[in-house]
């Protein structure tokens, strides 16, 4: 189904207009999303992407401009009011409660007494609705990552949305979830309904949506349709210049002989005590980058923080180095405190094993070398990671877990999940080349990502994870996606 050229537009902003400070976010900004089709809104980091769909969304209020709903002016003061208009949006930092239920997730924001039959008779009704497969009495907490994205869009969907705002929906999902995801996106608008696809991934914008729009520095430089243009044409709008997506992996056979991580037979528990690594046998050596590649559930998780030194083993012996840069997975959740600033938080790093007082001029003075190294987006060191958008929170944990700090060295190991998560062409290329500055160095680096073209971008040798089983597999594309799959021939 497509849209009738002379109907109303499902949502449009124009004119718009937010300023924080001295920062001006969006100028003269502006998007419309016709009803029945998929609208990519792409641009680098800080660009205003998300602040422009937060004011769609009834969460950040304009400066000026007009929000217009199927044709119809709206004052959005909360999400509420948001809802109310039919705008659903699905966060990249997911919104839920880990300990409540699925039922009662997608009653919250509901009105009047709830009813257990009730809830659940609502999830069964989404699930029918949207094919999903969902679990009223399972908790959110024990649900995968992408099941959990489904509960964020069942929410939505709860409200009848009909315009579905989705922020770097793909950016943790497996190369099959990404499919079904953007399979399902397709059969929505299909339907006559809208979505907005908050991306940096162009090739995949370009794949699945009608329209695409490009934000840079708060400005649109770029709006027309998905079929008339290109990569490198959406490219030059996000950054001013051509640039290329992902850099050419370059293996070495040079590697250090000095052996880093040392695994021995080491199975790893989760939280709950279930055993998801078992009897694993491998080393890293310095100078290597080894890309982790598994389907999200498989056990990487676990398989990582054993590594950094955050799970405690269930058997076998781990040896490893004690200087241990670690990026999580959720940054949100594991590597920062929102509420404190940019310099507290890079203060993080070592706090286990540091002793005496913090010299706090040494540390806003070198948190303000990394902000510019990184090119962190934020006012000054004293700046709460909150104000952040989730692309520069990303540098910011990735600048304190690579470098050295005021105090401490740059590390000889690193372990990192998802290092490129809600980040533009340009920042991912300079991610990856730190990466390889520190191989270069003689660090031991073990990478997990979500995109199996990261992984083999990066890596220089590949373990497979699948169902709790650790295999060494040749770099070969076809070989690696049959054993993340457990197809080993």
């Amino acid at each position: 189904m497509t849209a009738a050229h002379d109907a109303p537009p499902a949502l449009a902003l124009s004119h718009i207009t937010k300023r924080y400070k001295r920062v001006v976010a969006l100028d003269d900004a502006g998007i419309v999303v016709r009803a029945g089709t998929i609208h990519a809104l792409v641009g680098e980091n800080g660009a205003g992407k998300t602040t422009l769909m937060h004011i769609a969304s009834g969460l950040v209020r304009p400066d000026a401009g007009q929000v217009c709903v199927a044709g119809r002016e709206v004052r959005l003061l909360s999400p509420l009011d948001a809802l109310a208009a039919g705008i659903g949006m699905v966060h990249q930092h997911f919104t839920l409660v880990p300990a409540m239920t699925v039922a009662e997730n997608l009653a919250l924001g509901g009105s009047g007494l709830l009813h257990a039959r009730a809830m659940t008779e609502q999830v069964h009704d989404v699930a029918r609705r949207t094919g999903f497969q969902l679990d009223p009495h399972a908790r959110v907490e024990s649900l995968p990552v992408s099941a959990q994205q489904r509960v964020e869009i069942a929410k939505a969907l709860v409200r009848d949305a009909n315009v579905l705002v989705l922020d770097e929906p793909t950016a943790v999902l497996a190369p099959s979830e990404i499919e079904d995801l953007l399979r399902w996106l397709r059969a929505y608008a299909d339907r006559g309904r809208a979505v907005v696809l908050i991306t940096h991934k162009l090739r995949e914008a370009l794949a699945v949506a009608n329209d695409v729009t490009v934000l840079r520095r708060g400005r649109i430089t770029f709006t027309g349709a998905a079929a008339h243009t290109s990569a490198e044409r959406l490219t030059e709008a996000m950054l001013g210049v051509a640039e290329t997506g992902m850099p050419v992996r370059t293996p070495t056979e040079n590697f250090g002989t000095r052996v880093v991580f040392d695994a021995q037979d080491i199975s790893v528990a989760d939280r709950a005590g279930t055993v998801r690594i078992r009897q694993a046998t491998f080393q890293v050596r310095a100078g290597e980058i080894v890309g982790i590649a598994a389907v999200e559930g498989s056990g990487q998780q676990e398989l990582l923080r054993a590594l950094a030194g955050r799970y405690l083993l269930h058997g076998g012996v781990l040896k490893r180095p004690a200087d241990i840069g670690f990026v999580p997975e959720d940054r949100g959740r594991d590597a920062m405190m929102p509420d404190r600033s940019l310099a507290e938080t890079v203060a993080l790093r070592g706090a286990g094993r540091r002793r005496g007082l913090i010299s706090w001029p040494a540390l806003h003075a070198r948190t303000a070398e990394l902000m510019r190294a990184y090119d962190v987006r934020a006012q000054d060191p004293h700046t709460p990671v909150r104000a952040l958008s989730g692309g520069n929170q990303q540098k910011l944990v990735l600048a304190r877990e690579l470098e050295a700090t005021w105090d401490q060295p740059a590390p000889s190991a690193l372990v990192i999940g998802n290092p490129t998560r809600g980040l533009d062409v340009r920042a991912t290329t300079a991610v990856h080349q730190r990466l390889r500055d520190a191989c270069t160095r003689g660090a031991a680096v073990v990478v997990y990502s979500s995109d199996l073209d990261e992984v083999l971008s990066l890596a220089t040798r590949v373990l497979v994870v699948f169902d709790g089983r650790v295999r060494d597999v040749p770099l070969e594309r076809a070989v690696i996606g049959r054993a993340m799959l457990g197809l080993h021939r």
